[in-house]
């Protein structure tokens, strides 16, 4: 069984291919270049050579998925192959395809939690939720499914790479630009990143900072509306930070109880198959040490002083990696 992965080499593409071909059973990818990539490349698969190939109707036909994890303009191109040639189901890391009438919101290891006897319902087009989402769901869901949950508020700081290579290089070169006294390149962020804290991006930025807080918004109210445990954990009070950092998602979280059960119970609560807490006897998470690493690690929870029936917790996750092992689990459920 064939999965076509367009944007291979991609962020979000190469994370694909190592859980792909480190996982039990291994995928098998054919790799398709997206826009600005080299088709007719060799590269690996895990420990096996591969060659890859043009985005064309005849790269995609036969596969029976295809995986959407290049650039937002090879996203569009090869839907309009896969229009012409239906069969194939879109496991989409893009958003590309997220208002077509037949795309459905996944994130299978927020379901898993949620409900293990979930449909078996199959879509056209599965859109994989936005990393930041699955991880506050995830986390939100746990703490509902022991302790009822009156309101909170996350500062969710945002690395580089959700803007992809571009994203990445940028950020590098304005840090290297600043230490020489040069000019800063501003193409994604059209302001300095470097050694700052962005509330939001320049207006000449191709993309918003606000329209990442929405999609964030709008995946993580429909997974905490998943049915199963932890539902009816109520919405967060979001405010998204752009911060000078290259991988990985950094949340600090206030949270109220209807009782204050303690940071104890709490921290025995939060241990799930896709949380790690790190309890008062260990440093807390880092997004560096979460690199790599799947589901999201959670500690530094701490009674707030000033207020009896509430904590403040911290939580890191790998925002690669948490989109690649839910699109990864898409494709297990077709297999």
């Amino acid at each position: 069984m064939t999965f076509a992965l367009i944007g291979s080499e991609s962020l979000l593409g190469r994370e694909i291919r190592d859980i792909a071909a480190t996982s039990s059973p291994a995928l098998g990818l054919h790799l398709v270049a997206a826009a600005g990539e080299q088709p007719g490349k060799l590269t690996l698969v895990g420990d096996e050579p591969a060659l890859i190939g043009a985005l064309d109707a005849e790269s995609l036909a036969g596969a029976r998925a295809v995986f959407l994890a290049g650039s937002t303009e090879s996203s569009r191109q090869a839907l309009e192959f896969l229009d012409r040639q239906p069969g194939a189901v879109i496991i989409d890391l893009t958003g590309a395809a997220e208002d077509r009438p037949d795309a459905r919101l996944r994130a299978p290891l927020v379901e898993n939690e949620a409900d293990p006897a979930a449909d078996a319902e199959a879509p056209a087009v599965h859109v994989v939720a936005h990393p930041a989402a699955i991880a506050l769901s995830l986390f939100l869901r746990r703490l509902q499914a022991h302790d009822p949950i009156r309101r909170s508020v996350v500062q969710v700081f945002a690395p580089a790479s959700e803007q992809g290579t571009p994203g990445v290089e940028e950020l590098q070169q304005q840090t290297i630009s600043l230490f020489s006294f040069k000019p800063l390149p501003q193409a994604i962020f059209d302001a300095q990143l470097g050694f700052n804290l962005l509330a939001s991006y320049g207006q000449e930025a191709p993309t918003a900072l606000e329209d990442s807080e929405l999609r964030i918004e709008h995946h993580l109210a429909t997974l905490l509306g998943l049915p199963g445990e932890g539902s009816g954990a109520p919405m967060p009070s979001l405010r998204l930070v752009q911060a000078p950092v290259f991988h990985g998602y950094s949340f600090s979280a206030w949270v109220e109880f209807d009782g204050n059960p303690g940071v104890e119970a709490l921290e025995s609560g939060l241990v799930a198959g896709s949380i790690e807490v790190r309890g008062s006897e260990f440093e807390p998470p880092t997004n560096v040490g979460q690199a790599g690493q799947g589901g999201i690690a959670v500690g530094a929870i701490a009674l707030d002083r000033n207020h009896p029936q509430a904590c403040w917790f911290w939580l890191v996750a790998d925002n690669l990696r948490l989109a690649a092992e839910n699109a990864v689990a898409i494709a297990r459920q077709l297999t």
